[in-house]
């Protein structure tokens, strides 16, 4: 399960604010607020939603230690073609 805190510092690491991710996880800010103060029980759902929100966004939950992290990106190859000579 994830945390309040993490849920901050991911959303930091995104420069989004509380609305942007309430919008992007179709939840109220207030939920989102609350769950980030610890004010409040918030479902499982709700809180799976946030995560996975975050996770498509480029978050990374570790597991061993309560933290976040922006994912790698991926190294991309891309292939160079050369037509074939004009005849």
């Amino acid at each position: 399960m994830i945390t309040g805190e993490q849920v901050r510092s991911a959303r930091k690491l995104l420069g989004w604010s509380q609305m942007t991710l309430a919008l992007e996880a179709r939840v109220e800010q207030s939920t989102v607020t609350k769950f980030e103060r610890s004010e409040s029980r918030t479902s499982v759902l709700t809180v799976s939603t946030i995560k996975r929100t975050l996770e498509s966004a480029g978050i990374e939950f570790l597991e061993y230690e309560p933290g976040v992290r922006l994912k790698a990106k991926p190294t991309v190859i891309r292939a160079t073609w050369d037509p074939p000579p004009k005849r």
